[in-house]
């Protein structure tokens, strides 16, 4: 009797002890896990993509762009391109879950025009910046999720919606060939045997057929329940700031009792051989097909709830990046959050903006309530400045926080015509690329929206004398009052024939010591200097090649005629 007790006791105690080092080891990975929400909070974490990898992100916003689940305007990939977002999203990407990050580029690329959803946006950001302790419930769940998936999501969902759903007969034949093959062994074991091996070998065959089939979808429902065992959790999240969004998240996940149910059988043991029970396991699935029976189960659960999976995955993808946006304000030298106005006038103010992708950006302020012409020499930062402008645009009605001490404008549409190749696989040269990206941009004049389009170097493609006749009447074209415009260019006749239309601004150079120095200060006014002739002496051009282009140049200016 002793002897029993001293066995029950030590089993009790071998329990114990597992359970105290799981205990241990589950606080010390929260320990872990706080401390690193501490530290990159206002710093992001940035992670390694690889090229698929960080395409991926984009499929969920193209997907629903197919599926028309959002409307309104949107940043098409000319403009999104010109602005180089991709770079800009992986700054601002400070989400801690796949889900997360889908969101945040989606939301990036669909500028709002409806100022209750800024206003939603911008409580969020507010709270989660202001309640530490709050927002690491919610960032310590967006971590469990993570962003481990080896297959794009969205893609897998929306494709598993169309999934037609195969018949579970060939499996419960299979099933029912093993038992028979046993019931035949008891009267021939010889035969019953052969008959055996013979249905094992034919549903192993068929279940790795099968199985090879839906592998990426059994990976995108293994992301499914991890989707439900965090939102499981927000039963005892009681936040009432965030309410509505619990509660959507958990009306969600309710609905799909029946598809966690026995879900492991298709979910687990994905791996084979993890284990020795996994082994046996991933035999009883090979001989009996339980988990693809299941996986059929699941799959029409799945297409019944897809608008709860729809409802969970905007919930939770609005949480994470609402908090990394607040992050993300913690990271800049100084922002604001914009006044944006409804009118159909298009205006736009800006004190002190700056381009948030450099180190040590120059601020310019600007206040216009027309199109703008910018000039100066090459290098001299006009680029910059009208991606920076456009980029503040951008943020002001997606992010609701611009890079800038006061940012005042309408509502706008915005597009670019900026950074554009030629398209060789098209059979397009420069010239026919640039003319159809202005050509798209002419053609959202019509819908009397406030437009805010940027056009660097109108129609570089072409030779001078239709470049400014032609590059004149384009904007001339986009000079009306629901349209600003900002152009950059070298072509200083434009500034004197767009006059009426167009407010001249530039940017200055200094030549000093045989090197040219830029300030990147915005100033009124068309450009007054030339450096393009300075460079090549400063880089070691010929001087005597220097010399008579710059007499060339000075001929052209006094008499209008190009002479050698």
């Amino acid at each position: 009797m002793s002897q029993d007790i001293i066995v029950v006791a030590g089993l009790f105690a071998v329990l114990a002890g597992i359970w105290v080092v799981n205990m241990v080891s589950r606080k010390n990975r929260m320990g872990y896990i706080q401390a690193m929400l501490k530290e990159e909070w206002g710093s992001g974490h940035p992670k390694e993509y690889t090229y698929e990898e960080f395409e991926w992100i984009s499929h969920y916003y193209k997907n629903r762009q197919e599926r028309r689940c959002a409307k309104g305007a949107f940043i098409d990939d000319i403009t999104w391109n010109d602005l180089e977002m991709d770079d800009v999203f992986l700054k601002l990407n400070h989400t801690y879950s796949n889900i997360g990050e889908d969101y945040l580029y989606d939301l990036l690329r669909r500028p709002q025009t409806e100022e209750s959803v800024l206003r939603e946006r911008e409580r969020l950001i507010t709270y989660f910046a202001e309640h530490e302790k709050e927002r690491r419930v919610f960032q310590t769940k967006f971590y469990e999720i993570g962003k481990l998936l080896k297959v794009p999501v969205s893609d897998y969902i929306y494709r598993l919606s169309e999934v037609k759903k195969k018949s579970n007969t060939p499996h419960y034949l299979a099933i029912g060939g093993i038992f028979a093959a046993i019931v035949l062994a008891i009267f021939n074991i010889t035969a019953g045997v052969i008959a055996l091996l013979v249905v094992m070998g034919v549903n192993i065959n068929s279940y790795y057929r099968e199985k090879k089939e839906i592998e990426a979808y059994i990976s995108t429902f293994s992301y499914i329940m991890k989707l439900l065992d965090i939102s499981d959790q927000f039963e005892h999240v009681d936040i009432p700031e965030v309410e509505q969004y619990v509660q959507e998240i958990i009306k969600a996940k309710k609905q799909f009792g029946k598809f966690k149910k026995g879900s492991s059988l298709v979910v687990s043991g994905r791996h084979m051989g993890a284990s020795l029970t996994e082994s046996i396991m991933d035999y009883f699935r090979m001989l009996f097909h339980v988990d693809l029976i299941k996986f059929n189960s699941m799959l029409e659960e799945f297409q019944k709830n897809l608008d709860a999976i729809e409802c969970m995955m905007e919930n939770l993808g609005l949480l994470d990046s609402m908090i990394a946006i607040a992050s993300y304000r913690e990271s800049l030298s100084y922002y604001s959050v914009p006044e944006l106005v409804k009118q159909e006038k298009a205006f736009l103010e800006s004190e002190d903006m700056y381009h948030p992708m450099l180190e040590n950006p120059v601020a310019n302020t600007i206040k216009e309530e027309r199109g703008v012409l910018v000039t100066g020499s090459n290098a001299s930062g006009k680029s910059t400045f009208l991606k920076t402008v456009a980029i503040s645009a951008v943020f002001a009605q997606t992010i609701h926080t611009c890079p800038a001490r006061q940012y005042r404008a309408c509502y706008f549409q915005i597009y670019s015509s900026m950074a554009l190749k030629d398209n060789l696989q098209g059979n397009e040269s420069y010239y026919i690329v640039e003319i159809k990206s202005l050509k798209r941009i002419l053609n959202r004049v019509e819908e009397k929206t406030p437009l805010l389009c940027f056009v660097d170097e109108v129609l570089r493609g072409t030779n001078t004398i239709e470049r400014i006749s032609a590059s004149a009447q384009i904007l001339k074209s986009l000079a009306k009052v629901h349209v600003m415009c900002f152009a950059a260019t070298h072509d200083i006749e434009l500034t004197h024939l767009l006059e009426e239309f167009y407010s001249n601004y530039h940017f200055q150079e200094e030549v000093k010591e045989n090197d040219i120095l830029f300030n990147y200060m915005l100033y009124r006014g068309r450009a007054v200097s030339r450096n393009a002739i300075k460079l090549l002496g400063i880089i070691g051009y010929d001087g005597e090649i220097i010399k008579e282009a710059e007499k060339t140049a000075e001929n052209f200016v006094n008499t209008g005629i190009w002479s050698l």
